[in-house]
């Protein structure tokens, strides 16, 4: 019998290669891809003390103030008395005002005001205005496949060598216009800032992060089968290490038994009767609704490799995942009126980047009567699928199977655009078929 390798001892293999190559290499990129949970903010922020350490001026480049304020808050508690800058918009409120009460961050406008600091770290949109300054010999580009390729252009003057840590199996980077013109060209701009580095220098070092400290063993092989077949990866939990009990027992219905099932397996999938919808679909939303509500009544606890007692499953470390912000906020006020508050309500471009104990997710296709490239796209699905530290319960109509079938994927051919894989068509069938082994039929 193969013995399987110690995850830590996996993780710390790939990030000593990795922080070797950003110190010792010569390469001027270094692109990491970080599944999601793998710890890849703790790399960004170990990566920028040795680098300060060493005595290498860094500039730290996030994608939203949230990610950046988070970064230095990060980096203040590591090492207190490291001088960090934090350059920010000239907004009325340009950042978390919890950074006002770290001695070592100086915030600032102007990059000027934080030359010689350490470490500065600010927004890709913010970093594009910074004209005229010496080069920092070091960058970290955070969330990079999140980052558009023109955000990068914009900033590769202000750097001579960089760091890119992302996960690919995330959405796509976000655009206002319509960029079929660009499709396939070198210079697309709608494209990631990893992808179009890589089309021009296919040379770089890659690593990949091998471990999610996030995901438990019953999601880990289902995610990383679906969404990154080309660079998979596994828990850092073995089965048994976590489990998700409840103090009340079922009532019968069909949220307490899609419950019980999710307890039990890490998956739920709440099915109701087939039929189209309006996208914030009353039942599907109600059920939505229900299901945190019963989760919170029965009082769910976890246990975890975290420590050996139970932890109460509050309404804190719980969230719900939808595809559209209509359907966000009438799952909101189903909530409210079953006297819920406190639960995460977003759409999945929100939840990115966020981690819970329990997610509840209404599927993007339920109801609906076709399937197109929106809620298609594999990064909406990845992110839904993987918040949770121990389960998962999606509710959605009956029939999304035949649906998918119905439409396969009619995208036109465009050459010279690198085909992604795997595609939304696929990795919905994927999800689909794991959680129809774990299905409890509802007709509300």
């Amino acid at each position: 019998m193969t013995a399987v390798p110690d995850p830590g001892a996996a993780a710390a293999r790939a990030t000593d290669a990795i922080l070797g190559d950003t110190l010792h290499g010569t390469a001027r990129g270094i692109v990491v891809d970080s599944p999601p949970g793998a710890g890849k903010s703790t790399l960004v922020v170990r990566a920028a003390l040795e680098l300060a350490a060493a005595g290498r001026p860094l500039m730290v480049v996030a994608q939203t103030n949230a990610q950046v304020d988070d970064l230095v808050v990060r980096l203040a508690e590591k090492a207190p008395e490291l001088p960090l800058g934090r350059l920010h918009s000239s907004d009325s409120d340009p950042y978390d005002k919890v950074l006002d009460g770290l001695d070592n961050v100086r915030k600032s406008a102007k990059a000027a005001d934080l030359a010689g600091l350490d470490v500065v770290i600010s927004t890709a949109a913010k970093w594009a205005h910074v004209k005229n300054v010496e080069p920092w010999g070091h960058a970290i580009v955070d969330e990079a496949y999140q980052m558009r390729s023109d955000a990068l252009l914009a900033v590769a003057g202000l750097f001579e060598r960089a760091l890119f840590v992302g996960d690919p199996g995330q959405l796509d980077p976000f655009s206002i216009v319509g960029a079929d013109q660009w499709a396939g060209l070198s210079y697309d701009p709608s494209a990631s800032a990893v992808s179009t580095l890589l089309a021009h220098n296919p040379e770089l070092p890659q690593h990949r992060l091998p471990v999610s400290w996030r995901l438990p063993a019953s999601a880990a092989p289902l995610v990383s089968d679906a969404f990154y077949p080309y660079t998979p990866f596994r828990s850092g939990t073995d089965h048994g290490e976590r489990r998700l009990s409840f103090g009340v027992p079922s009532d019968g219905s069909g949220p307490d038994r899609v419950l019980d099932e999710a307890a039990e397996s890490g998956w739920g999938l709440l099915e109701l009767p087939a039929r189209h919808t309006p996208r914030t679909d009353p039942e599907a939303v109600r059920a939505v609704a229900l299901v945190v509500r019963r989760l919170l009544d029965r009082g769910g606890a976890a246990t975890s490799e975290r420590g050996p007692e139970p932890v109460p499953v509050t309404a804190e470390r719980v969230a719900v995942g939808t595809a559209h912000r209509d359907q966000a906020a009438a799952v909101r006020a189903a909530l409210a009126e079953l006297g819920v508050t406190g639960v995460a309500v977003d759409t999945a471009n929100r939840l990115q980047g966020r981690e819970f104990d329990v997610t509840v997710v209404l599927h993007p296709l339920s109801g609906r009567p076709d399937a197109t490239a929106f809620h298609l796209e594999t990064g909406r699905l990845c992110v839904l699928a993987s918040r949770h530290r121990h389960a998962c319960v999606v509710v959605c109509r009956a029939g999304v199977a035949d649906l998918l079938d119905e439409h396969p994927s009619t995208e036109p051919v465009q050459l010279g655009v690198t085909v992604k894989f795997p595609d939304g068509w696929e990795a919905n069938h994927a999800v689909l078929a794991h959680l129809s082994e774990h299905r409890v039929h509802w007709a509300p």
